[in-house]
């Protein structure tokens, strides 16, 4: 035998031996699509958010005035309708605003009402109930009420004195509800701490609705609250921080046992 007819052999023979290997299980076929498809962002969020990335960084601080629509225009290369609405958009949060009479925009700061109804949507949306608001509250007044009694002023005693009689004269519910958050709300300026009174604006938001209820069924509510506002003012006037942090628990823990009388369960969730 040549060589040539040694080598068609092995050849063969290799071939063959592959042959009889199992075949590879193919990939298997996926039902449906992985992936979604990706959406392109329009041009006006893309403005915004550079813009407002400019104002957090606090490159553009409060009160500075913005370029023209058209300078933006060019900055940015889009059509001035684009950077009109990137610019409602970053008006409607409070980050820019127009001064009466004038023509550009300027740096401004969302006010607490803004921010608040911001965190009243989510808690609502999020359904929490009347007990998860409430505990939140057992953590932040008591504290709030303390450091109200160390920093406030005789100008805060007045006010609050103020609220303190407008509730007493108060026939209405809509508006002994009003006072109540005002009082909260006062109460919150006097500690002297923005976030302490930004957490407590959106606790008040969503607490009004059920306090409303609870007023009315609840005969005694008005005096109790009457009668916790003053010890909280007295503790106040004397800088008695301990007194102040005992009133405010006892008064938020009023809260709860006129929510109990009431009929309203604990577990309700909160309402706008």
């Amino acid at each position: 035998m040549s060589t040539r007819t040694k080598t068609v052999s092995r050849d063969r023979g290799r071939r063959g031996g592959s042959a009889s290997r199992p075949a590879e299980n193919p990939p298997p076929v996926l039902s449906g699509n992985l992936f979604e498809p990706v959406e392109r962002e329009p041009a006006y969020t893309r403005v915004s958010a550079a813009i407002e990335a400019k104002i957090l960084s606090r490159a553009l601080k409060g009160g500075d005035p913005l370029p023209a629509e058209m300078d933006l225009a060019q900055q940015f290369r889009v059509h001035r309708s684009t950077v009109r609405e990137a610019l409602r958009q970053l008006e409607s949060a409070g980050l820019i605003m127009r001064p009466p009479g004038a023509k550009r925009m300027v740096v401004s700061r969302p006010h607490v009402d803004k921010i608040a109804s911001g965190m009243r949507q989510a808690l609502v949306l999020h359904e929490v109930s009347f007990v998860d608001v409430w505990e939140a509250m057992m953590v932040i007044e008591p504290e709030v009420a303390a450091l109200a009694a160390t920093r406030r002023t005789q100008a805060d005693i007045d006010a609050l004195t103020q609220i303190h009689q407008a509730f007493n004269a108060a026939s209405e519910s809509a508006l002994a509800v009003d006072l109540v958050g005002d009082f909260f709300e006062l109460l919150g300026a006097c500690s002297r701490n923005h976030v302490l009174v930004l957490a407590k604006h959106s606790l008040a938001q969503v607490l009004a609705p059920s306090l409303a209820l609870m007023i009315d069924r609840v005969p005694q509510a008005r005096s109790r609250i009457i009668g916790a506002q003053q010890k909280i003012i007295n503790a106040l006037q004397s800088r008695d921080a301990d007194e102040a942090r005992k009133w405010m628990a006892k008064h938020v823990r009023d809260f709860k046992r006129g929510y109990e009388v009431a009929g309203i369960p604990p577990d309700a969730v909160v309402s706008v």
